[in-house]
């Protein structure tokens, strides 16, 4: 694979999938990414953006692709459906990683990556210090780990009607605030950045890892997202992450170069989930 361009497929054209094949399309030939495919649940937001060979009209015919990699930048229910498939195909990259809150579909997606020699990637996105918490995870040092994410009440999509009553200038409001597992069916698109935490501290899990999204008008032109790891000792790291993002953005300004850079790693770890 070292000898020849990566073949990438993006499955979802929202914000982050355009930006994606843009990317490829002006630097992948520099970087050794090309685009072997790009799906979208609307076909006719494609037409005017990419050659027609390269648009997937049916994402079950993803395995008549030559690819190395797929990309899935849509909505959870991707990962559910087709999340296994795709890993008996290709190395998969998922961007919905709140998915994996379902403990039968991690358990599913973990065992599809070993059986086939692929690689699962979840990407970082706006998770600061995700090798760090991993780091400890790994060595048992561990203790506790909880997220906060602090958004314009516009900037979330929540299930239930959930925030539906806000008003501007009504200033802070804590929506929820309890384990991660619960929070991703409540706010499956606001929360990847939660579930990759979890899955870096995997012997917490979703279940241990503690969640905290917070509606505020005052944050008309960023996110904050606030990290709290203990270990041993008295041991503790806190961080702010503070994310420019534009009213009613779900995913703030830096998390695309993250994501990006999360692609650039994709080269294939052999049978593992592999946070990048």
């Amino acid at each position: 694979m070292a000898d020849r361009s990566l073949k990438v497929g993006i499955v979802g054209y929202g914000h982050l999938g355009q930006f994606l094949v843009e990317k490829i399309q002006r630097e992948g030939p520099k970087v050794g990414l090309q685009l072997a495919f790009v799906w979208n649940r609307n076909p006719d937001k494609l037409k005017d953006s990419l050659p027609k060979e390269l648009i997937l009209h049916d994402l079950s015919d993803f395995t008549r692709r030559v690819t190395d990699v797929i990309v899935e930048v849509c909505h959870p229910h991707i990962v559910k459906e087709f999340g296994v498939r795709f890993l008996s195909h290709a190395h998969f990259l998922v961007g919905s990683p709140s998915a994996l809150s379902d403990t039968q579909l991690e358990h599913e997606l973990r065992t599809a990556a070993k059986q086939h020699g692929k690689t699962l990637y979840v990407p970082s996105g706006a998770l600061w210090g995700g090798q760090d918490i991993q780091k400890m995870n790994d060595s048992g040092t561990l203790r506790a780990l909880s997220i906060r994410m602090s958004k314009h009440p516009s900037c979330f999509r929540l299930t239930g009607g959930l925030l539906s009553d806000w008003t501007e200038g009504e200033g802070r409001r804590v929506l929820y605030h309890g384990s991660v597992a619960e929070l991703c069916p409540i706010a499956p698109n606001n929360v990847n950045t939660m579930a990759a935490a979890a899955i870096a501290a995997s012997k917490l899990g979703f279940h241990g890892v503690t969640g905290e999204i917070v509606s505020d008008t005052a944050l008309a032109d960023y996110h904050i997202v606030e990290v709290e790891v203990i270990g041993p000792d008295g041991f503790s790291v806190k961080t702010v992450r503070q994310n420019p993002a534009k009213l009613g953005a779900v995913t703030g300004n830096a998390t695309y170069n993250s994501f990006w850079s999360s692609l650039l790693v994709c080269k294939g770890h052999g049978g593992r989930v592999y946070l990048c």
